[in-house]
């Protein structure tokens, strides 16, 4: 597994440095590597997708337990770099360009990889692609059976929230409707190299045998539309929107503090409209 200095060396030998702009802070900590990964519960030839490799750490202790690694970069430089290493490696392939095709897709090329193969994303994800990415995957693609993440401790805590928490939004209540969700770590800014200025932390969502609801797009759909009146009542917030209300909901409840059960017999009566 690949050390800091052999990191900066690998990086030192292009004349490459790590990129703000691209959210590229390389985990550096063996241990939460590898605890992320026996979270995964990976088994010989089971099929990964990893979203910013960067250098390869995390891939080639994947691709030593005998995973098809799917890998997603957007930094050419760094594509370039881990083709010189892992090329030849069984079970590597490497999708250069952004994982996102839209907000509501995965780019083609990485889709076509994937096909409709089972598959679990098990990734340090850079900043920024956490929120979209897991969204894309928990409502499009039920063949992604867990996701095993490093992310942002603010996206966590939203991922985690409660309803009338602050922290709670659409994520919270796509990700409890589509998934169990766990916490496996916190990881402060001297796990990485360069150290980010916000604590992280380490997450498994793992979907549940039977999801909420059928339509979880349609779901995604109307949780969105909501939190956009996220502190109204129930009642002006879905005549804003025209949005059906079922009737056994109490319509002066915030729509803030409505449980992922709740948003789930709201998506169902708009479907029957």
């Amino acid at each position: 597994m690949q050390t800091l200095a052999q990191i900066r060396a690998l990086l030192d030998d292009r004349g490459l440095s790590p990129k703000k702009s691209l959210g590229q802070n390389f985990l550096i900590d063996h241990n939460l590597i590898r605890r992320l990964v026996d979270a995964a519960e990976v088994r010989q030839d089971s099929l990964v997708l990893e979203v910013g490799p960067g250098t390869g750490t995390l891939t080639e202790e994947l691709l030593d337990r005998g995973c098809r690694v799917v890998a997603c970069e957007l930094d050419d430089h760094l594509c370039d770099l881990l083709l010189d290493r892992l090329t030849g490696r069984t079970g590597f392939t490497l999708v250069r360009g952004d994982c996102l095709g839209s907000k509501r897709s995965l780019s083609p090329a990485l889709a076509e990889e994937l096909a409709d193969q089972p598959f679990q994303l098990i990734a340090n994800l850079p900043y920024g692609a956490g929120t979209p990415l897991l969204l894309v995957l928990l409502t499009r693609f039920p063949q992604c059976r867990a996701m095993h993440v490093t992310i942002q401790r603010e996206v966590a805590d939203r991922i985690m929230a409660a309803p009338g928490s602050e922290e709670y939004g659409s994520i919270s209540v796509v990700a409890r409707a589509a998934a169990e969700v766990k916490r496996l770590a916190t990881l402060p800014p001297a796990c990485f190299w360069p150290r980010p200025k916000v604590d992280s932390a380490m997450i498994a969502l793992v979907r549940r045998p039977r999801a909420l609801t059928d339509d979880l797009v349609g779901l995604a759909d109307v949780v969105q539309r909501l939190f956009t009146q996220r502190r109204k009542q129930i009642a002006p917030a879905s005549r804003t929107l025209g949005i059906p209300l079922p009737p056994d909901l109490e319509p002066t409840r915030r729509v803030c503090e409505m449980s992922p059960d709740e948003f789930v017999k709201v998506a169902a009566a708009v479907d029957k409209v």
